[in-house]
């Protein structure tokens, strides 16, 4: 799908999204809402086909050939994700339904073991689902919840991130890549201060897990969540990863089938990861196609697809500086795939529908980060957020819509 040079075959690849070749309003469709959710190749749809056409059946317990397959292809899956993150051992995969699930069973098992005198620590830039979960584990548990702040241009504040740190912190939770602002976090480096003082981490990965690259026995940390939606798969699939030393002793989530060991009416056991944190029938259709999604996903050159990228990032902020009454909205040095950004006397909702008259699709309001707004002293954004499909002429075509957004405005 690439040439030889690091260039991208764009035909090739956009050709392979059946979606993207429609008109909205009678114009070409401009899909720049990947920060949402990401559309799906054929491939990963013909995954779901295919399991549902060629071996639909429970997993794991079945006595016949089409449990048998479906449960070969599941865990077959589940090695795929493994590698993909670089994890150590294929049982620290657990399934979920997205990473507001991975965050809610780390921070269900963490509240029953805070104790008033603790600390969590989070930070400005949160998504609401790795914000609202840990405020309410810390007022089930007594603990206290510590907020790092940013700085003016949407990046962490290191030294009061550290600052804030200390023995009484139990957990640190953030994210890789914000997906209000498109700040890049030094996750490695925090994770390395967090440790020194005995914390636990867990890294939201929902916005940086489609750009490559995420390793996370390189970071370090002790859990990373993501969804399968943002990585080209389907919905109502996603991942949470952690440590085997961590999870094969976690509070289990939910109970159910294929998560015990033994059951008495008096009491029961539990499994052994991952079993023990996937009660009841899983996603299996969802999970073949996100291992799908990264096969089609990892057949590209990632460089390449980094490099590409990266460019549509550069024009887009090249375009962005230079547009009268136009404010971009998180301005760090390290940022990816989301252009945040308001225009004078245009409100974003309007910005949003005059552009999808246009064709193009983008997002706004708070982005799920109602408190970041307030720190910034605004109601919302518009934010257009970029993926390998996407190009350079799209992106010239936002900011020409965009001209035509403020002129009906002014």
């Amino acid at each position: 799908m690439n040439t030889s040079n690091n260039v991208l075959n764009m035909d090739e690849i956009r050709g392979q999204f059946p979606i993207l070749h429609q008109q909205i309003e009678g114009h070409p469709l401009v899909y720049l809402d990947n920060a949402a959710t990401t559309q799906k190749p054929q491939a990963v749809i013909q995954a779901i086909t295919d399991f549902y056409t060629q071996c639909n059946a429970n997993v794991h317990r079945g006595a016949h050939h089409l449990s048998d397959e479906a449960t070969r292809r599941y865990e077959k899956a589940r090695d795929t994700v493994a590698n993909f993150i670089h994890a150590h051992d294929r049982k620290e995969v657990i399934w979920t339904s997205g990473t507001t699930e991975g965050i809610n069973i780390i921070a269900n098992g963490m509240a029953q073991r805070l104790q008033s005198g603790d600390e969590v620590l989070v930070t400005e830039m949160e998504h609401h689902a790795n914000l609202v979960t840990w405020q309410q584990a810390c007022l089930r548990s007594g603990a206290t919840l510590k907020i790092a702040p940013i700085h003016d241009n949407g990046t962490l504040d290191t030294e009061a991130f550290a600052a804030l740190l200390s023995q009484k912190t139990k957990m640190v939770a953030l994210p890789h890549v914000s997906n209000a602002l498109g700040t890049v976090n030094p996750v490695k480096e925090l994770t390395a201060l967090s440790k020194e003082q005995g914390a636990l981490v867990l890294i939201d990965g929902a916005q940086s897990i489609a750009h490559g690259n995420v390793n996370v026995s390189d970071i370090g940390c002790d859990f990373y969540v993501f969804s399968g939606h943002k990585l080209f798969g389907p919905t109502g699939i996603g991942v949470l990863w952690g440590k085997e030393k961590v999870l094969q002793d976690w509070p289990v989530w939910q109970t159910g089938g294929e998560m015990i060991a033994e059951v008495t009416y008096e009491s029961s056991t539990w499994g052994e990861l991952p079993n023990r944190l996937e009660a009841g029938t899983p996603n299996i259709a969802g999970a073949i196609a996100l291992a799908a999604a990264i096969d089609w996903f990892t057949s590209l050159d990632l460089n390449a697809v980094q490099a590409h990228e990266q460019a549509l990032m550069a024009s887009a902020l090249k375009q962005a500086q230079a547009f009268e009454g136009l404010t971009i909205i998180g301005n760090a040095a390290n940022k990816m795939g989301v252009l945040s950004f308001i225009l004078q006397g245009c409100h974003p909702a309007d910005i949003g529908f005059l552009l999808d008259r246009q064709g193009i699709a983008i997002r706004t309001g708070d982005h799920c980060a109602q408190p970041l707004m307030r720190r910034l002293n605004l109601p919302g954004t518009a934010r257009a957020s970029f993926s390998v499909y996407n190009t350079l002429e799209e992106v010239d075509a936002l900011f020409i819509a965009l001209k035509k957004v403020q002129n009906m405005l002014a």
